[in-house]
């Protein structure tokens, strides 16, 4: 059997020849085998062939495919630069292959990337390294000198290790004119070399002979070697033995113990007394055929003396001697053949495995090779090979009993990181022998998932007034990749507008944290993107929206927008809004209604309303929630005429916080009763503010005249001239002004009612113009006198078609129309009473009483300009 190791004799001059002989033949015998012939006794480092080439592999390639062999023994090594497949151990054909016809040595070349398996036969040629080698240095041949001419002797045959040619033996013989050599062929091919007695001995002239035998075998150049062949002449043995069989055969089982016996030879011999006694032995027969079996000198049984194993050997042929007492031989052949039993179980060799394999391998991906060999023949030997274990794997056979486990589906390292398989060999024998190896594939990580965020959608709420950098929530992505594919980072990937800088994202942990304080009142809710990408290359990466809820906090106070505090301020600083009640007001009516609102949402913006100063607390109540300042009963004559209303609005938050509203009731039944508490009250206001201001104005006119007198009268002095012309027109006569005067506005902002107050309108003159000297100063009591607006008196002096009194004096027209108010004064009756029953202005003033008239002056109306215009008076 090939690559078994077997014993030879060689000698060493035979490798002086074998560079010259090198021999190299490649071809390719099918898509995955390569087959070469070598030459045995190849040095180290000789090249056997272009193995890289061969296989289809540049020299480029190379190192990304990493080309390597797989075999039980290295005999051969591949260059990692060029591929060429080298000897590298000292190639012996006799002890590789013993002497078989045909030797090679088989193995596997694997290549990556991917993995490949290509089956390698180098056969191996034998060369003449051996000679011709006989057993013994010495033949002794005893032959009776009356034996006629003409007898034959057998002779040992010479062993040669080499086979094919160079062991094809012929043998020649000394000189001698007493024998010569003949070769007799056995059936089997082998030549017996036979001494044959040419004439007859006579013991009394010569009793011995010595003779040369040599034996040259085919090769070239030839080899040979000799023996010694010692004849001695001696008396009355006629008769040599006689094997009952030229060759004896038979069938043996392998692993018989030691001793079993195996066949028995048989030979006669004519003779009488000690030399017709034979005795056996062996022949000449290597050491190996001597160490297994035995032969029974005295009976020829031939016995096993070693383990017989059918994959060493499958067949021994070996001659036996059979020898007389007087010293005649004679030979036979043994032939035995050694029959197979199940004894070997197969053999799993595993060639490669690619681990890890990525998860995105398509089916069908080679993942490990293995080898199977059964030692065994026959059905013994046939192996069938499975995996045993879940997992998306097959084996799949491949030529010279190697076999390729493959990817049987798509991987996935998410679902399972490795496989473990057991590859299951069993052959054909009864009872069948089986072996198991165990594979273990790991997978390798692609990036073929993106992360996803444990929710779609994620809500966070933050209190509003928040410090900047507080946490808003985390968000989480899982990526079921390894390594750097499952690395995951976030930040921000958009959202709504304006979003962007509320809040921003840690790209390690994922959280959110707020980047400046929430203001409610100002963003209630927003929305931002937070992206999570892993590490892969692509990276992968989905998106997950964050929705902050703003919530509100009870940080805005109620504002009050009536009555307005501070409303006007620009004509008098201490007036503000006031209401007129008239004293015959019953229980419920409607005096204002405070209007507040709150920035605030929810509970913080409910609002509730609360009369907490008021100088008759039974006379008023507000509304708890609508803010409806009421009379709590009837207006009677003992309430005071002015009312001081404090309320306080409060909404619901926690804590609750307030603002206040002042309203100021006047109790009158009309404006005209209503004007004396105003005008003290405006009085008491302006006092401080007017009196500061003519303080400083006086101080100012003082020292500007004083200074004005001194130049002027120094000037005067220098020049001798009289006095100037601007100190005579200091006793020029002066008139008013003749623009009209108007009260403050007390409506703006305050109560939406309007009065009509109806006056003469003036010449139609330029403002700030002087008004010519015979235009009387019409005092203010006749001015407030007058009819109401558009309705003249059918009483008055004066008709409507009746010229004026004085040519210069202005004529009465129809009154201007102020701007439209809210509400119109419910009564519109005149500003004072009896006003409308007199004849003319004149008659009206005389009517006013005085009290009313020092209430109008407080008003600071300028009478001499008045006319029955519209002018609205505020409370």
């Amino acid at each position: 059997m090939a690559g078994r190791p077997g014993p030879s004799r060689r000698p060493a001059a035979g490798r002086a020849l074998l560079p010259a002989v090198l021999l190299c033949l490649c071809c390719r015998a099918a898509p995955e085998r390569i087959r070469y012939a070598i030459p045995e006794e190849l040095g180290r480092g000789s090249l056997v062939g272009p193995l890289a080439r061969d296989l289809g592999l540049s020299p480029a390639e190379l190192p990304a495919r990493k080309l390597r062999l797989s075999a039980e023994k290295q005999y051969f090594t591949v260059s990692g630069e060029n591929g060429n497949l080298y000897v590298s151990e000292r190639l012996d054909r006799e002890q590789m292959c013993g002497e078989s016809l045909s030797c090679a040595v088989s193995f596997e070349a694997l290549v990556q990337n991917p993995l490949n398996v290509f089956h390698v036969d180098v056969a191996i040629h034998d060369v003449n390294d051996n000679a011709p080698a006989f057993s013994k240095a010495a033949l002794h041949l005893d032959i009776v000198e009356l034996t006629l001419p003409g007898a034959r002797f057998p002779l040992e045959m010479a062993r040669d290790a080499d086979v094919g040619s160079n062991s094809q033996l012929t043998y020649q013989l000394s000189s001698n004119p007493s024998f010569s050599l003949a070769v007799k062929e056995s059936p089997g091919g082998k030549k017996q070399p036979e001494l044959v007695l040419e004439r007859a001995l006579d013991r009394e002239k010569q009793s011995s002979f010595e003779l040369v035998l040599t034996a040259v075998d085919g090769g070239d150049p030839a080899r040979s070697g000799t023996v010694q062949v010692r004849v001695n002449v001696t008396d009355a043995n006629d008769n040599p033995p006689v094997f009952s069989k030229s060759i004896y055969e038979a069938r043996v089982r392998e692993n018989l113990p030691p001793g079993s016996p195996v066949l028995r030879v048989r030979a006669t011999d004519a003779d009488a007394g000690s030399n017709a006694r034979v005795s056996y032995s062996f022949g000449n027969v290597p050491d190996g055929v001597r160490a297994l079996f035995s032969v029974d000198s005295e009976s020829g049984e031939v016995r096993t003396a070693g383990p017989l194993d059918f994959e060493e050997r499958s067949k021994y042929s070996f001659g036996l001697e059979a020898r007389d007492g007087g010293g005649l031989t004679a030979h036979c052949e043994v032939q035995l053949e050694i029959t197979d039993e199940n004894d070997n179980a197969p053999e799993i060799t595993v060639l490669s495995v690619s681990s890890p394999v990525p998860e995105d391998a398509p089916a069908g991906t080679v993942v490990a090779v293995v080898k199977v060999r059964d030692w065994d023949s026959g059905e013994n030997g046939q192996v069938s090979c499975e995996l045993s274990g879940e997992a998306p794997l097959s084996i799949v056979a491949s030529s010279g009993g190697s076999y390729k486990v493959v990817t049987a589906s798509a991987l996935d390292r998410e679902q399972a990181a490795e496989h473990r398989v057991t590859v299951v060999a069993r052959d054909g024998g009864s009872p069948a022998l089986s072996s198991r190896t165990a594979l273990v594939l790991e997978v390798s990580d692609v990036n073929d998932n993106a992360p996803v965020f444990e929710e779609a959608a994620y809500s966070a709420y933050v209190a509003e007034n928040n410090a900047a950098g507080a946490p808003v929530l985390r968000v989480r992505a899982r990526d079921a990749d390894a390594g750097a594919n499952g690395r995951v980072s976030y930040w921000l990937a958009g959202g709504s507008a304006g979003a962007a800088p509320y809040v921003s994202v840690e790209a390690r942990s994922g959280a959110v944290y707020a980047q400046r304080s929430f203001d409610y009142e100002q963003c209630r809710e927003f929305a931002v993107a937070v992206r999570a990408q892993d590490g892969g290359a692509p990276a992968r990466s989905s998106t997950a929206t964050v929705r902050v809820f703003v919530l509100d906090r009870n940080d805005n106070a109620p504002r009050v927008l009536w009555p307005a505090a501070g409303a006007g301020a620009g004509a008098a600083a201490g007036a503000g809004p006031f209401e007129v009640v008239p004293r015959s007001a019953e229980a419920g009516y409607l005096v204002a209604k405070v209007v507040a609102v709150d920035a605030d949402a929810g509970r913080n913006a409910w609002l509730s309303y609360e009369l907490v100063q008021a100088p008759e607390p039974a006379l008023f109540r507000v509304g708890l929630h609508s803010g409806e300042v009421r009379t709590a009963r009837a207006v009677s004559e003992r309430d005071a005429a002015k009312q001081r209303l404090v309320a306080v609005v409060k909404d619901h938050g926690q804590p609750a916080l307030s603002a206040t509203a002042t309203l100021h009731v006047v109790l009158a039944e009309s404006l005209q009763e209503a004007l004396p508490e105003l005008s003290e009250r405006a009085a008491g206001a302006d006092a401080p503010a007017e009196l500061q201001f003519y303080l400083v104005l006086a101080l100012a006119l003082l020292s500007a005249l004083f200074l004005l007198s001194v130049a002027l009268a120094v000037v005067a002095r220098v020049r001798g001239a009289g006095p100037p012309a601007v100190l005579r027109c200091l006793g020029a006569q002066r008139f008013s002004v003749a623009g009209a005067a108007f009260p403050a506005d007390f409506c703006e902002g305050t109560l939406p009612y309007s009065y009509n107050l109806c006056v003469a309108p003036g010449r139609a003159v330029a403002e700030g113009a002087w008004l010519p000297p015979p235009l009387p100063s019409l005092p203010a009591e006749e001015l407030l006198g007058g009819e109401p607006c558009g309705k003249p008196s059918p009483s008055s002096s004066a008709g409507a078609g009746e010229p004026p009194a004085d040519a210069d004096a202005p004529q009465v027209g129809k009154p201007a129309r102020s701007r439209s108010s809210p509400r119109a004064f419910p009564s519109r009756r005149p500003l004072f009473p009896g006003a409308s029953r007199g004849g003319g202005a004149g008659a009206a003033l005389g009517r006013v009483p005085a009290r009313e008239r020092r209430h109008a002056r407080a008003l600071r109306l300028p009478l001499d300009a008045l006319s029955h215009r519209k002018v609205r008076v505020a409370p």
